[in-house]
């Protein structure tokens, strides 16, 4: 980023503070079953911060934990239970210490949607590297299999500025980088990218959550991984 630019981004980013609506966490149960087939179910749960908790659909069966586990439960031919924990606003640190406990043991799958809010609060490389390492030990104690999301393409939200959007898309690829590499060095854990380019209604009401279509299309490529 031009460091001459960098006035505007401020400007830019107390202007969205103060403007942006954000949309509410989803309501409802934050755990259920869906899907048929004989043997036990596939356990699978999802942790992470605003994109966890549901924000921009009214249930977490809209949201990515319930797109997730349908889609799960088409591929594999087995009924999935599925547990969030999620958290609007939540850092890699709160993630750690305040949600993880929540998640149970003897998952199949744990996915890990995590890391805007530290893009947010200008987190260092180290300190998301510090945190995540611990979260994804902690994850793969409780899982066969571990994955985690990329971030989101910051330059794409159409809520946000140039200029912002561009800073934002800056420091999330420096932390996506400290993230593939921390999830190669983890056992059984994958790193998996968002698409630069996303749906055309991919995002909701409020231009920076993702919809209902939004969620579908990112829980399909997480599917994809997880069923192979």
């Amino acid at each position: 980023m031009n460091p001459l630019l960098m006035p505007v981004v401020a400007v830019q980013g107390t202007w969205i503070r103060t403007t942006l609506k954000m949309a509410s966490p989803a309501t409802g149960p934050t755990s259920g079953t869906v899907g048929e087939g004989s043997g036990p179910p596939l356990r699978i749960a999802i942790l992470g911060e605003s994109t966890a908790a549901g924000c921009g659909v009214d249930t977490h069966d809209d949201g990515f934990p319930g797109c997730l586990a349908r889609e799960l439960a088409v591929r594999t031919q087995r009924s999935v239970s599925w547990e969030v924990a999620g958290q609007f606003g939540a850092t890699a640190r709160r993630i750690r210490y305040r949600l993880l406990p929540r998640l149970g043991e003897r998952l199949d799958v744990a996915v890990l949607l995590a890391g805007a809010n530290d893009v947010f609060t200008r987190r260092t490389p180290e300190q998301w590297r510090d945190n995540l390492v611990a979260i994804l030990d902690s994850l793969t104690d409780r899982a066969d299999d571990v994955v985690m999301s990329g971030l989101p393409p910051f330059a794409a939200f159409p809520s946000l500025p140039t200029a912002l959007g561009r800073y934002l898309a800056e420091r999330a690829a420096a932390l996506d980088e400290v993230s593939r590499q921390v999830c190669a060095e983890a056992p059984r854990t994958t790193w998996i990218g968002i698409p630069e380019v996303p749906i055309p209604n991919f995002f909701g009401h409020d231009r920076f959550h993702p919809s209902a279509a939004g969620y579908r299309s990112w829980a399909l490529a997480i599917a994809d991984h997880i069923a192979r």
